[in-house]
C-alpha cells in the first residue's frame, strides 16, 4: 500500500515545466531577415515562442487598422519600414510608452523621446551609379546640373515610402528644398516605381544615374555589378526599421525583451549579419560599407513628414506632372 503514496510523492516532487510566453510580431522585414530575427531572439530568450506575419508595411498598416477598429489588434510587437507610420500610430494612442535600457548607446534622433519606437538599423539612400558613366556625382545638387538631362532614374514617393522620407527630409534641407526638385523635374528625372527598379535602371545602362537605397547598390557592387554607390556631402536620408510595443502589450515582459535584444550588441551584430548598417553606435559597419562616422544623417522630424504627408504627395505629383 505503500507503494502508490510514494510513486505520488514523487510526481509532486518533479518541477512542472513552465509554460511558453508567446509573442506575436507584424514585421516588413525579408523572409530571411525575419527568420533570422525571430531565431536569434528565441535562441536568447528560450521562454519565449514568437509567432511572427510578414507582409509589406502598408499591407500589415491596413491589416492592423482593420483589427484596431474590431477592438482587437493581434500583434504584441511591430517591427516596420519607418518612424512616420509609428509615429501615426503613436498618435493614434496605439503605442506603450517603453523606456529601453540600450538607448544608451543610440543617438537620441533615432528613437521616440517618449520611448514610442526605437530604430534597429540604417537604410539610406543615397546615389547610385554606372561605372560607364562620364561624371561621379558627390553631391544631390550635382543631378541638378543641366548636362544632367534624361540621366536621373529615382523611387516615386506616390510609390516608395522610403522616397517620401526621402523628400521630406530633402526639401527640408534649406541648401536644397523645393528649388531642387523642381530642378530635377525640369532634367526629365524619371521618377516611378519604387528602389528595385530604379537600381534595375542603371545596373543594366538604360540610365547613368539614379537614387535607391545603400544595400541594393553596395550588395550589387559586391557581387560585381558594374554600379558603385555615393553618400552626398550634403548628408543622407534614412529609414530606420523600427520596433514599438502595441498598447495592448505594455505589461509584456517578452514585447520588452524583444525590443531590449534588436538594441542590444547581440541583435546589433545580427543586423550587420544580414547586410545593414547598425543603428547602435560602436558597432562595425558591414564589409564595403562606410563606418558610421563616415555617414552624415540630414535632420529628420517623423511627426513634421507625418503632418505633411499628403501636402508633399500633392505637390510632388504637380511638379512631375504625374497621378
Amino acid at each position: 500500500m505503500l507503494r502508490p503514496l510514494l510513486s505520488l510523492s514523487v510526481a509532486l516532487a518533479l518541477p512542472v515545466a513552465a509554460a511558453a510566453e508567446t509573442l506575436t510580431l507584424y514585421t516588413s522585414q525579408p523572409n530571411a531577415d525575419a527568420q533570422s530575427t525571430v531565431d536569434a531572439f528565441m535562441a536568447a530568450n528560450p521562454g519565449v515562442e514568437v509567432e511572427w506575419v510578414r507582409d509589406g508595411t502598408t499591407n500589415l498598416m491596413t491589416r492592423l487598422q482593420t483589427e484596431i477598429a474590431a477592438g482587437d489588434p493581434q500583434p504584441d510587437v511591430l517591427l516596420i519600414a519607418d518612424t512616420v507610420t509609428l509615429e501615426g500610430l503613436a498618435q493614434d494612442g496605439q503605442l506603450a510608452a517603453y523606456k529601453s535600457p540600450e538607448t544608451e548607446a543610440y543617438d537620441p534622433a533615432l528613437y521616440s523621446a517618449e520611448g514610442y519606437y526605437y530604430s534597429t538599423k540604417l537604410i539610406t539612400t543615397g546615389i547610385v551609379y554606372h561605372t560607364g558613366a562620364t561624371e561621379v556625382p558627390a553631391s544631390w545638387s550635382d543631378l541638378a546640373k543641366p548636362e544632367m538631362e534624361g540621366m536621373i532614374a529615382m523611387p516615386s514617393p506616390l510609390y516608395s515610402g522610403a522616397a517620401l522620407i526621402h523628400l521630406a527630409t530633402l526639401t527640408g534641407e534649406d541648401s536644397l528644398g523645393w528649388d531642387y526638385y523642381e530642378a530635377l523635374a525640369d532634367n526629365e528625372a524619371r521618377a516611378e516605381g519604387g528602389n528595385g527598379g530604379t537600381f534595375k535602371a542603371v545596373a543594366s545602362g538604360e540610365k547613368p544615374y539614379g537614387v535607391v537605397v545603400d544595400f541594393l547598390a553596395l550588395r550589387a557592387k559586391a557581387d560585381g555589378s558594374p554600379v558603385d554607390f555615393v553618400f552626398p556631402e550634403e548628408g543622407v536620408s534614412y529609414v530606420t526599421e523600427p520596433v514599438a510595443i502595441m498598447k495592448k502589450a505594455e505589461s509584456n515582459a517578452a514585447a520588452q525583451k524583444f525590443v531590449d535584444f534588436l538594441l542590444s550588441e547581440e541583435g546589433q551584430q545580427l543586423v550587420v549579419e544580414q547586410g545593414y548598417i547598425p543603428a547602435r553606435n560602436g558597432i562595425n559597419s558591414p564589409e564595403g560599407f562606410p563606418s558610421r562616422d563616415e555617414i552624415r544623417l540630414m535632420d529628420f522630424e517623423p511627426a513634421k513628414a507625418l503632418a505633411d504627408t499628403d501636402a508633399n504627395k500633392e505637390r510632388f505629383a504637380e511638379v512631375f506632372g504625374v497621378e
